[in-house]
């Protein structure tokens, strides 16, 4: 597995790539790997394999544009060497680790705003985080210039923002969604599970639980506004989930919904002590 800590060498080694052909996929992370990490650079070598091989980049890079002055920058957690060794045993072929200044030139003025998807939803939430977010994908594009890139369902408007943002400056990357891994007790995985107590940790699934209540009434044909009391409801059974948001949208673009008569997501941000936690499921009626 190469391991690229520059931009020249990034460039340098895609080059050598293209002329010995194959395509490439690229797996965007912020370290501090777990199996759903793992998932997206299986999705990615699936992928790769319908299409007669390729390589599979890994990056990691804890981008501090999208985080918030009042956010967890400092206490995002990392571990380099457990990262390596996890995306060695899952069959990564080249991992990029670049710097902060590699990333970002002192002076730059330049940034990439999905206007309305990035400040709706979690976007009112954390402003700015989105702005963070397109502009570091942009970039890696630029630099890795995959063919294709995978990303979590978890962060589903993560992910609707990135499609959107492909599709409007047509940039030829194939968006892989891959649906959200869990712990044995439902709770999303997610690195900043880490980071709960262990009572926090106990009291996390009932995400999971107020999701999969609000996904059986929406197939049950109760509606939305039902859904969403009962989504609540679970939530303030426990006592330690401090409710940020509780959301419903229309599944394609997340745009409001008043009536679930064609796919829609629960959107959900929950905050156990100092660690803010979001979830999602589609539910279809």
């Amino acid at each position: 597995m190469q391991i690229i800590r520059s931009t020249p060498e990034m460039r340098a080694i895609r080059q050598d790539w293209r002329r010995a052909g194959g395509k490439v996929v690229l797996v965007p992370t912020m370290g501090a790997l777990h199996d759903g990490h793992l998932s997206l650079v299986a999705r990615a070598r699936d992928w790769l394999d319908e299409r007669g091989g390729g390589r599979v980049v890994t990056s990691i890079f804890v981008n501090p544009t999208q985080f918030g002055p009042n956010e967890d920058l400092d206490r995002y957690p990392r571990d380099e060497a457990g990262d390596l060794a996890k995306l060695t045993a899952a069959g990564c072929d080249a991992v990029f680790l670049p710097q902060v200044a590699d990333i970002y030139r002192p002076g730059a003025q330049t940034h990439v705003e999905v206007a309305g998807l990035g400040r709706m939803l979690m976007g009112r939430l954390r402003p700015g985080h989105f702005r963070g977010v397109a502009t570091v994908v942009t970039k890696l594009f630029n630099l890795v210039q995959p063919d294709a890139a995978t990303f979590g369902e978890k962060d589903y408007q993560q992910l609707t923002l990135i499609r959107r943002m492909v599709g409007d400056l047509d940039i030829p990357v194939t968006i892989l969604p891959v649906p959200t891994m869990r712990e044995g007790d439902g709770l999303a995985m997610s690195s900043r599970n880490q980071r709960l107590t262990p009572e926090d940790r106990a009291a996390a699934p009932v995400l999971a639980r107020a999701l999969d209540r609000g996904a059986a009434l929406i197939a049950q044909g109760a509606g939305v506004a039902r859904a969403r009391r009962a989504i609540r409801e679970t939530l303030r059974a426990e006592p330690r989930a401090d409710i940020r948001s509780i959301d419903i949208r229309d599944a394609d673009d997340l745009s409001r919904v008043t009536d679930a008569t064609r796919p829609v997501v629960i959107l959900l941000a929950v905050r156990f002590g100092d660690v803010l936690l979001i979830d999602q499921r589609v539910a279809h009626p």
